[in-house]
């Protein structure tokens, strides 16, 4: 199966109401409108396909950057792979989600995330949050740097109000990936949500940023603080 075959595929899948949704939460054109419960029908008879992912990132459709990323086989992206997929995120859910779901699960996650971060380009900074977010979320508390993710909480304790608007919304969910995934700096994480307090972001429509300290105890009513996630992507 080829890029062109499952172009073909999404095409007769998009909808008018899908596509709008998806302009209106940034998506660039080309844009299908394809439902994500629709790619997913398509990643679970694909499965993992390294090249084709490649190659349907490389369309520049919008739909078909999202799918890449479901279908990418995350052990065989290189740096250099990574670093054109966000410098050719064309909205934000590609940049928030789908590069930094594949960058997490790749060999290169946290050094790629620490580079990112500090790019002054604000979806590339977004995706280095996102992506340390996504890590905390699927290693073992053993392999990851506590002492660097307290670092991290630190910076943004001191620094989410000054960022901008997307970098602000990454960050908070980066708080709340540590309290609810790093049972060792639970409780600092917690304390930092509650410092940072509400942050303001500017959002479309009905949607909210989360407000880390009320997301955080619904993770622990569940009683699954510290319980990883088998893959980052939803």
């Amino acid at each position: 199966m080829t890029a062109k075959d499952i172009v073909a595929e999404l095409k007769k899948l998009g909808t008018a109401q899908t596509k709008k949704t998806w302009m209106t939460h940034g998506a660039q054109e080309p844009c299908l409108g394809v439902k994500v419960e629709d790619m997913k029908k398509i990643q679970k008879r694909v499965k993992m396909d390294y090249q084709l992912a490649l190659d349907l990132y490389d369309t520049g459709i919008a739909d078909a950057m999202y799918l890449a990323g479901l279908i990418a086989d995350d052990a065989k992206m290189t740096k250099k792979d990574l670093q054109k997929w966000i410098e050719g995120a064309t909205w934000g859910m590609v940049a928030e989600y789908t590069v930094p779901w594949v960058a997490s699960a790749s060999p290169h996650g946290r050094e790629i995330a620490l580079k990112w971060m500090e790019s002054k380009d604000e979806a590339i900074a977004s995706a280095g949050w996102g992506t340390y977010g996504s890590l905390v979320a699927i290693k073992e508390d053993a392999d990851l740097d506590l002492a660097e993710i307290k670092s991290l909480l630190q910076r943004v304790a001191k620094t989410i109000h000054q960022q901008p608007n997307r970098v602000k919304y990454v960050m908070n969910g980066f708080v709340i990936a540590v309290a609810c995934y790093v049972k060792p700096l639970h409780k600092l994480a917690v304390d930092t949500a509650h410092g940072i307090g509400k942050v303001a972001v500017d959002l479309v429509g009905a949607c909210k940023i989360p407000f880390a300290p009320d997301h955080i105890k619904k993770f622990e009513g569940r009683s699954a603080i510290g319980k990883k996630r088998k893959s980052p992507k939803c």
